[in-house]
């Protein structure tokens, strides 16, 4: 199955080794044209529609998520070729978006055009890339992010989720609404995305939302009592660190 492409970087170094990893490792990728700038690039995505946009996140001016926003329809992929930046790559990780980091590394690259043809079988707007978008527009209480499951991928406000459990490589979510999602990745990913939305890691295996907190009590070890009566467990080292959380609401 060949997928259309188009590269955007400012960068023309850039924009010219991608293509040829692309040529060497991705043959089914089809590139249609290349761009220096945002209003360059969202042109040629609004011109040649393709099935994916390689882009860079820091440009001059305009940076990549500048460009998105300037869209209305995302019947398109995006897999993001940057040198690391936090916020933006904290958003991608948040919207569960594929981004590969400078100097490419052709196996990843060839790791996300896969999933890029996978899901091109049913091309139809891109959920994942507005709720991307939508990161940039909300209030963290209503801010999304996207839990892959095995048959889908699912989009919760953070303020919905009352914990997190893990399970060596999974990581169960517990829902106000008291429905779990288990996701195949360690928690440890998700303590970082979620540290500034109120989430804390009390333990080993668990991360609490602090506005489901009802009190810490002393007995037993350690335990958070939450207010929907779930009791979850305080390693000895964080006690400290907990009840500083929770001084600073």
């Amino acid at each position: 199955m060949t997928i259309k492409a188009v590269l955007i970087d400012d960068e023309v170094n850039n924009l010219q080794n991608l293509q040829q990893l692309l040529n060497r490792h991705c043959p089914e990728v089809q590139v249609l044209a290349n761009a220096l700038t945002a209003d360059e690039g969202r042109h040629i995505i609004l011109q040649h529609q393709p099935d994916v946009v390689f882009l860079d996140i820091q440009m001059p001016g305009k940076n990549g998520f500048d460009l998105l926003r300037s869209l209305s329809n995302y019947e398109f992929d995006v897999i993001f070729v940057t040198a690391f930046d936090q916020y933006g790559i904290q958003a991608v990780k948040f919207a569960a978006i594929d981004y590969l980091l400078k100097p490419i590394n052709s196996e990843e690259l060839q790791i996300a055009v896969s999933r890029v043809v996978a899901k091109s079988r049913n091309k139809k707007q891109n959920l994942q890339l507005e709720n991307l978008i939508n990161l940039f527009r909300q209030q963290k209480e209503d801010q999304r992010i996207a839990l892959p499951t095995q048959k889908e991928t699912r989009f919760i406000a953070t303020g919905q989720i009352i914990r997190c459990e893990s399970s060596n490589n999974y990581t169960s979510f517990y829902l106000s609404n008291e429905e779990k999602i288990i996701v195949s990745k360690p928690i440890y990913e998700y303590e970082e995305l979620l540290a500034g939305y109120g989430f804390i890691r009390c333990h080993q295996s668990h991360l609490v939302n602090k506005k489901y907190i009802k009190s810490l009590i002393k007995e037993d070890g350690g335990y958070l009592l939450l207010e929907n009566g779930t009791q979850v467990p305080v390693a000895r080292s964080k006690k400290e660190m907990v009840i500083e959380a929770m001084k600073n609401g």
